[in-house]
């Protein structure tokens, strides 16, 4: 794409991982915008210098949200007077729904900034609960960029502009498909909130210790780290009788090619490595509150994307309670079967075409839609 010769200025806003990634790859989509906001080490090296740090709005769950209230708070506020000072043409706010929507509804509030506009990238899994968030959306936001095309009419019925684009992270993990013949590496991925990882290490660390006294001691054990959790994970590892290699995120799909099988907290992992064909066990644990109210208003069975997308228990999930390493170690023995692992790995094959049937790039088309709007 071009340089724009308008100097155009994007407050893009990323709150996790995940959404860093999506973030940069925009941006350099969008070469001679000026870009402002707050973002991670992947936005950071496309030239945004975050007017906070990511790792303030990475938590997930009920009571976690809960007990950084205080700090969200002021950093909603923080981020509202950064908009309002910078006065863009446009706010990207990438996932983090809750954020994202009390920001721009605060700056809207103002009635400051008549001619900025707001767009949204991650459609809220209104399908799978609280569907009059989508209502909610529809009132504060311009365009809502999707992943998935069965996600628009529950937003355009409300007259939100929606745009299916695929799943971003499908873009570009072609070539580290795997055809699971490689060295037996266990890959644990505890999350990359530090909610997250507090719960899963333990587990993780009890798993390792299982799986080398039943005699998986030629298995080799590593952990991608990511910045918003690093720190926590090196302290934490020291005292691991069997110790996991820790290696930076940028190498992460690396090791997803040569793993034999992954441990993985529910989220953006699970899909990557369904697209590259690799089974997998995903945990996760939350506090007892967030499970029952989970319980209460979960429209769907599952929690791992793929799952959903074909409706059918492809990778094994265990959740609240059930992930425990007893569970864990059991599933793990299930897939060292051959004949389990050809079925997975089949599945996850037939699910190829569900994560982008356009075949571009997801951060082309966003940016490309934007600039169309500008």
């Amino acid at each position: 794409m071009k340089p724009i010769k308008q100097k155009i200025k994007i407050f893009i806003i990323a709150g996790e991982v995940s959404g860093d990634v999506l973030g940069a790859k925009i941006m350099r989509e969008m070469p001679g915008v000026n870009f402002v906001g707050i973002g991670g080490q992947n936005m950071t090296a496309q030239g945004l210098k975050s007017i906070f740090p990511m790792a303030d709005l990475s938590v997930m769950g009920i009571v976690e949200v809960l007990a950084r209230a205080k700090t969200l708070t002021t950093r909603i506020k923080e981020t509202i007077n950064a908009i309002i000072s910078e006065k863009p043409d446009v706010v990207l706010t990438i996932d983090s729904p809750g954020f994202a929507k009390s920001v721009v509804s605060g700056v809207r509030k103002t009635g400051v900034l008549k001619h900025t506009k707001y767009f949204h990238v991650v459609a809220p899994q209104v399908w799978a609960w609280r569907p009059g968030r989508a209502k909610k959306y529809a009132k504060i936001f311009d365009k809502l960029y999707s992943f998935f095309d069965f996600e628009i009419p529950y937003f355009t019925k409300y007259g939100l502009e929606t745009v299916a684009v695929g799943h971003p992270i499908s873009d570009g993990l072609d070539e580290y498909k795997s055809d699971n013949s490689k060295e037996k590496i266990i890959t644990l991925v505890p999350g990359s909130r530090i909610s997250e990882v507090k719960k899963l290490l333990p587990v993780f660390k009890k798993t390792v210790d299982m799986l080398v006294k039943s005699g998986y001691r030629d298995y080799k054990f590593v952990i991608p780290t990511v910045e918003t959790t690093e720190d926590y994970v090196r302290k934490h590892i020291k005292d691991w009788p069997v110790k996991p290699r820790l290696i930076p995120s940028n190498q992460r799909y690396q090791l997803y090619a040569n793993t034999y099988i992954a441990i993985v907290a529910s989220g953006t992992v699970s899909a990557e490595l369904a697209i590259m064909h690799i089974p997998t066990i995903v945990v996760y644990r939350m506090n007892a509150l967030t499970v029952l109210l989970a319980h209460i208003l979960l429209r769907v069975k599952w929690a791992s994307l793929v799952n959903i997308l074909m409706n059918k228990t492809i990778y094994p999930e265990l959740l609240g309670k059930s992930a425990n390493p007893c569970a864990v170690v059991d599933c793990l023995q299930q897939l060292t079967l051959p004949n389990v692992r050809k079925q997975m790995i089949q599945e996850l094959k037939a699910a190829d075409k569900k994560w982008n049937k356009s075949g571009k790039k997801p951060s082309a088309v966003i940016a490309k839609d934007i600039l169309a709007c500008i």
